[in-house]
């Protein structure tokens, strides 16, 4: 954690949450003892680990009406530190219930009681799986119902969250078979550490303090006795003390409990510029029987100087085969987290149009992909601007950004119409828009990258449906990402989220104006009577507002047009083969 002195606050959140009560909201509030600190007089990160789990575990209980426990943790980034005298408030929340799993949001802030400043620290996705039963079966969850904007939008996202922690450890793998990795660098072997004199080995006995009320050991637990050698690991290379910044996503692979032995080993894979990679691996076992392995974890520290600032790290020399392995899985994390950072990090509205796409990041831009498509369709602010045969058109204005949904129930089956919708290249044949679109890149089942060619936009015309950077009587072109997601529960609507990329066999061509998408596609949602609510969204900049201006006042129905074509098209071919 690093203490920086501007602070982030909270307060619209907060009002936000008040409107509505979660019944599966557990919240705690613990002021910061010196006996919960390290030498600097800061919170150490383990102690806020047992908080976290403890608070998360509790509201996933709830949910559950049974014991639970933690499943696996996503990425946790610490933005700031906590001192001794102020107050650590934790808030937990199930976003979504799957079957047997669910995701538990949590937000993590501080508080200063004598100057009244309110300022985030960290949010951590967890999972938590409900306990076996006496059959060996576990208890099936009710589902979550949620009531505001952000929960809508949590419930949603957690279904593309839960996406990427499946493919999370294919990804490095594929990221290392692709030869992308760089190997040791053996002409710094004079100015290194050897990774050997990082190792730390530590073991601790589970008592009754460290277990949960299922006498398992608390996860928090585990995750503090893992912080604790990886810090030593972490001291030994820069011979300082060292500030844990992040800890990667990881999952629980067993329980232990009172009365095992936790083998916990921990040594630096990797050394950058300004940061290291520590991997810890905890073991439990018994006087008889073999070591379970219970989980790995891989942690960024830094090492920071008086202004809070990064300091340059000695380079690491890796042991012979599992030493380098390690050293160039430690990039790919790397990677990963930049990736994962750049693309799904940061604001909607900061996020670069035309992400440069890559097998190494595909997982994240689709990600982001429907994401932001979801996000924009939770909004709960959209205003009916025109209606015609019960084809209606919406708008939400936000900053800089103009944004509009077109929908009606058209009487085709939900599965036809996203089967129909999701071939891309047909819909030539109903979008007057679409003067070309041909199929690039087929990345796998559900995603793919199509080039988009409209025709040239004129003042009193509506503006390509996919544009957000217009151009006068030329030709435009998009290289679009477009990616399909079948529901992942009852209630959840059929999604193509398009979005641009940039292709470097496809840069700009002679004759054509390369325009952009920052968010657009479709949802489709299964009604009464095998019908189907479908809804087009485009999110665009205020430059297009010109040309859609017309429709949004209600002086034109080329909005209404399309989409008729659109729903004539799918009645058309509701009993045929969609390829």
């Amino acid at each position: 954690m690093s203490s920086r002195a501007s602070y982030d606050l909270i307060e619209d959140e907060e009002e936000e949450e008040e409107k509505s009560v979660n019944p599966t909201e557990v919240k705690m509030s613990q002021i910061v003892m010196p006996c919960h600190c390290n030498h600097r007089q800061d919170l150490s990160v383990g102690q806020l680990l047992k908080w976290i789990d403890s608070t998360a575990c509790l509201s996933a209980e709830r949910q559950a009406g049974s014991p639970c426990v933690t499943a696996s943790m996503d990425d946790i980034h610490f933005e700031h530190t906590i001192s001794v005298g102020q107050v650590v408030n934790i808030r937990a929340k199930v976003n979504r219930a799957f079957n047997t799993s669910m995701e538990v949001g949590i937000q993590v802030s501080c508080e200063d009681l004598f100057s009244d400043r309110h300022w985030r620290v960290c949010h951590a996705y967890a999972t938590f799986v409900t306990q076996r039963t006496n059959t060996g079966k576990r208890v099936a969850l009710r589902p979550i119902v949620p009531h505001t904007q952000k929960e809508q939008v949590e419930y949603s996202v957690a279904a593309e969250r839960r996406r990427v922690r499946m493919v999370h450890d294919d990804i490095i793998k594929n990221l290392l078979i692709s030869g992308s990795i760089q190997q040791a660098d053996r002409s710094l072997e004079c100015n290194t550490v050897v990774a050997e004199k990082t190792k730390v080995e530590s073991v601790e006995l589970v008592l009754p303090p460290h277990a949960n009320h299922q006498v398992n050991t608390f996860g928090g637990q585990i995750m503090a006795w893992m912080v604790n050698v990886a810090t030593i690991a972490a001291s030994r290379l820069c011979q300082a003390h060292p500030t844990l910044q992040t800890i990667d996503m990881f999952t629980f692979r067993g329980p232990s409990q009172v009365g095992d032995r936790l083998l916990l080993r921990a040594i630096v894979n990797n050394a950058f510029k300004n940061s290291m990679e520590v991997g810890v691996r905890a073991e439990a076992y018994r006087e008889e029987g073999p070591n379970r392995h219970i989980n790995s974890a891989f942690m960024t520290f830094e090492v920071l100087d008086d202004s809070g600032k990064p300091c340059p790290l000695p380079q690491i020399r890796p042991e012979p085969h599992e030493g380098e392995r390690r050293f160039q899985e430690a990039i790919a994390r790397k990677k990963i987290r930049l990736d994962r950072k750049y693309i799904i990090s940061r604001k909607q509205s900061e996020v670069p149009l035309s992400v440069p796409w890559d097998p190494t990041n595909q997982v994240y831009l689709s990600f982001n992909n429907v994401s932001a498509l979801k996000m924009l369709a939770a909004k709960n602010n959209w205003r009916l601007s025109t209606e015609k045969d019960e084809v209606c058109l919406y708008t939400v204005e936000q900053k800089s950004m103009l944004s509009f949904r077109v929908e009606a129930v058209v009487d085709v089956p939900a599965h036809r119409a996203f089967c129909l919708l999701a071939e891309l290249s047909n819909r030539t044949s109903w979008d007057t828009h679409y003067k070309k679109c041909e199929l690039i890149h087929r990345v796998d089942d559900d995603d793919l990258i199509y080039r988009v060619v409209t025709p040239s936009v004129h003042q009193d015309a509506v503006a390509s449906p996919t544009s957000s950077n217009q151009g006068e009587r030329i030709l435009q072109d998009f290289i679009l990402l477009a990616s399909k997601r079948k529901p992942c529960s009852s209630g959840d609507p059929y999604v193509i989220a398009l979005r641009s990329v940039s292709l470097p066999s496809y840069p700009p061509f002679d004759g054509y104006n390369r325009g952009e998408v920052l968010c657009a596609g479709f949802t489709i949602l299964e009604t009464k009577n095998n019908m189907s609510l479908i809804s087009y969204y485009n999110q665009a900049s205020p430059e297009v507002l010109p040309y859609i201006s017309t429709d949004i006042a209600g002086l034109s129905s080329s909005f209404y047009h399309t989409f008729c074509s659109c729903s004539h098209y799918l009645a058309k071919n509701r009993l045929q083969p969609a390829f």
